[in-house]
């Protein structure tokens, strides 16, 4: 179960996030992302979407399902290496 919400959560966390983005873009709180800034926003929105799995992380930690957390921290340590190897060159 963990790896399955380790993996889901993310998915699910840049959809939300990016929804809130567009969403924020079309009232006219936030300036429409031009090509640089389209690079930062979708840097900040993946990262945003990693930390997401905090919330499966929290509540298993609460329930102390062990296992569950070592499921979620896996995939979480893939996402992570991936949006650094995504985004190395900009990075350092």
């Amino acid at each position: 179960m963990g790896l399955l919400f380790g993996a889901v959560t993310p998915v699910i966390g840049f959809v939300v996030f990016e929804s809130i983005f567009e969403g924020l873009e079309m009232v006219g709180l936030i300036e429409e992302a031009t090509s640089s800034a389209m690079d930062r926003r979708e840097r900040t929105i993946s990262l945003l979407a990693i930390c997401s799995n905090l919330i499966p992380f929290n509540f298993a930690k609460k329930r102390r399902w062990d296992q569950m957390l070592r499921g979620v921290v896996f995939p979480t340590l893939i996402y992570v290496a991936a949006w650094i190897y995504r985004y190395h060159d900009i990075l350092f």
